[in-house]
């Protein structure tokens, strides 16, 4: 799925806009920083990897728009057309970027890295010639270390998906070998960790589909994933266009086919990983482990070493965006289906702890507990 890109010019992302899937496939171009970081609230684009795409892409195309001859180039005290005002400008846009999505730790990882890249580009010209110190080097030399930055990411995310779909398949093939299992592997998801997540094969789903294209058979259960249904909404729409046999559930039956023995493992993304191994994701996702457990069902973890944080200790330390109370009260019904005024709670996501968790699969294999050494070789 070709859902996230630069747009022609170079000066807009075009996304297609998960929030109307899969009623309507729908691609938008956004081209100002309020456009984008509003993507990002509103989850038209989402997905732990999918937000860090889309991050380096934007500070790509806002980066783009500073070449425009008429445009302004001051922001936040940054001055003139120099270098630093030019990468003043870039820092106090990915702070807003940064903002819109704290939990998401692939979001901050992006947009660090296209800027670090433009600013190693800004002192590698100036070694090159020591004149340009607080003149203008070429915005254009600029903007195009953060595209090649960017796009960089998308490649890498890639051939990450493919690595983590590999070792995830491996891993549930040899557990069910071990087992006696036969038949479809049942499989259980939570939220959405696909295609639409990330860039290809997603990271969850990334073992089914490419099961699947290489003859496994699966048989999966899907959580609808309240409030915002992207179980219902993306996972059914991405696995029933792979041809996979799937199954859409409410969040509260988990327990039931889980009990009728179906499910052989369960596959949830991450949107942070703390350096001990405790996970945030989509609210439901601790409650699933838990029932996991209870059943003697391996529950892993899938996703990029970039969502690994190994500066924040425990789950503890993991910021928990609250949502709108509306997406509780009335999304999604013709009529709202709670008094008006009701007391909401809204969290986005929930921390699942590391001794639940049987394994955390990235793209460099399956980190098992303790996760403070397994995760930290990451880094080696």
């Amino acid at each position: 799925m070709d859902h996230v890109r630069l747009s022609e010019a170079g000066d807009g992302v075009i996304i297609l806009d998960q929030s109307l899937l899969p009623a309507e496939e729908k691609y938008i171009e956004l081209e100002t920083l309020e456009e984008m970081t509003e993507a990002i609230k509103k989850l038209q684009v989402r997905g732990a990897p999918a937000i860090g795409i889309f991050a380096g892409y934007a500070l790509a195309a806002l980066s783009k728009q500073q070449c425009r001859p008429q445009a302004i180039r001051s922001c936040c005290g940054a001055s003139g057309t120099s270098d630093e005002g030019f990468l003043q400008i870039m820092q106090a846009q990915g702070d807003v970027l940064k903002a819109a999505r704290p939990t998401a730790v692939n979001l901050a990882w992006a947009v660090d890295r296209v800027i670090h890249a433009v600013r190693v580009e800004m002192f590698r010209a100036r070694r090159e010639d020591p004149t340009r110190l607080n003149v203008n080097a070429g915005a254009r030399r600029l903007a195009k270390a953060a595209e090649k930055e960017a796009r960089a990411i998308h490649e890498e995310d890639k051939n990450m998906c493919l690595a983590i779909a590999k070792f995830g398949l491996e891993e549930v093939q040899k557990v069910c070998r071990e087992k006696g299992q036969e038949g479809p592997i049942g499989i259980l998801t939570h939220c959405n960790a696909g295609p639409l997540a990330t860039s290809e094969y997603g990271t969850a789903l990334g073992p089914i589909i490419l099961g699947k294209e290489q003859g496994v058979e699966f048989r999966v259960f899907a959580d609808e994933t309240r409030p915002l249904l992207q179980g219902a909404r993306l996972t059914t729409y991405e696995l029933q266009k792979a041809g996979v046999d799937v199954t859409l559930i409410c969040d509260n039956m988990a327990s039931s086919v889980m009990k009728k023995g179906l499910i052989h493992a369960v596959f949830v993304g991450c949107d942070r990983v703390a350096a001990n191994g405790d996970t945030a994701n989509k609210i439901g996702t601790s409650g699933l482990a838990i029932l996991a457990k209870h059943y003697g069902i391996p529950f892993y973890v899938l996703g990029p070493s970039s969502s690994v944080d190994l500066n924040c200790p425990t789950g503890e330390d993991i910021p928990i965006e609250e949502r709108d109370p509306e997406e509780i009260r009335s999304k999604y019904y013709e009529k709202p289906m709670a008094p008006e005024g009701v007391k909401c709670f809204n969290p986005s996501f929930d921390v699942t702890n590391a001794d639940l968790i049987a394994g955390i699969i990235t793209e460099r294999g399956v980190c098992r507990y303790p996760y403070t050494e397994s995760l930290s070789a990451l880094r080696d």
